[in-house]
């Protein structure tokens, strides 16, 4: 039976890979992410997320949340109670998105992510919430502005949240929002395939930059977002990094490697290849050249 569904997977579920790694999942953005598709609303993205999660044992997946969406959408704070009432974790990601590379000032980025706290501490009571996620990676123009975000995290208690892969699923939200309310099927098979085929090569950039960079596959942190188009391609990805050999561990575990000893914006072996003066190998993949933003319009 095992063999058989083993089998079934090399099939299905695309390209499978050796080298077993740990991988942490965190999901950005929550209450609010992108556009809905005609008759969905967050409650319902949230439940899809959680229910994916579940079933692949995803054993945490930190929320970062923007506490601003609530005064945009007062019923989607329902969505931060769903993702704790599953056991799940809440973390910042400033009150707005403000990306710290775009802020007036720093002084106006720390008031954004002072003002985001209040809601993520109110649900997570004596749990551990002071991790936080620069909104787009956003790590500062230059190592002051860079360095003063660090020195005032740590001095209100926080870790910062790298990442090091995620598949830009965020470019196919308002893509496939359109291409719903249109009918238009054909493009969301068509917006499928091609997403698939970057998540492979995603997975195998993952894999190949970190063996060149450290030597080995370190552990990873995941980071996508709790929008429409993950929810309906979220449980083929965690597959598709099932079979690469990913093994889900807590953010705690995944960035106690000492490759994350250095925090800052961007991702971890992006950073890692800058400080090494080294050039990242390229990946090829066979991805369909679709372009997802002209589609439905």
């Amino acid at each position: 039976m095992k063999f058989a569904m083993t089998i079934a997977c090399a099939l299905l579920c695309g390209p499978v890979y050796a080298d077993p790694f740990d991988i942490a999942i965190t999901v950005d953005d929550l209450p609010v992410h992108g556009e809905l598709p005609p008759g969905v609303t967050r409650v319902a993205l949230a439940r899809e997320h959680l229910r994916i999660l579940k079933a692949h044992g995803v054993p945490e997946a930190y929320g970062f949340v923007n506490a601003g969406q609530l005064a945009r959408e007062p019923d989607s704070a329902a969505v931060l109670d769903l993702w704790r009432h599953a056991g799940y974790p809440l973390a910042n990601h400033g009150y707005r998105h403000l990306n710290l590379n775009r802020a007036p000032s720093l002084e106006a980025w720390q008031s954004d992510v002072v003002l985001g706290e209040a809601a993520v501490a109110a649900r997570m009571a004596d749990a551990d919430w002071h991790y936080f996620r620069y909104p787009e990676l956003g790590g500062g123009n230059d190592a002051a502005q860079h360095e003063g975000s660090l020195r005032f995290l740590r001095q209100r208690g926080y870790r910062l949240a790298d990442v090091s892969v995620g598949f830009s699923e965020w470019n196919y939200n308002a893509p496939y929002a359109r291409c719903m309310a249109a009918g238009d099927t054909a493009a969301v098979a068509a917006m499928r395939t091609q997403f698939m085929a970057e998540v492979d090569r995603g997975i195998a950039r993952m894999k190949a930059h970190s063996r060149q960079l450290y030597g080995r596959v370190v552990p990873q942190v995941f980071l996508t977002h709790i929008g429409a188009w993950n929810a309906a391609t979220m449980d083929a990805v965690l597959t598709r990094l099932e079979a690469a050999g990913a093994r889900y561990v807590t953010l705690a575990a995944a960035q106690a490697d000492a490759a994350y000893g250095d925090p800052g914006g961007g991702t971890v072996m992006e950073r890692a290849a800058a400080k090494a003066g080294v050039k990242l190998e390229d990946v090829a993949g066979n991805v369909p050249a679709l372009d997802v933003q002209a589609l439905c319009r």
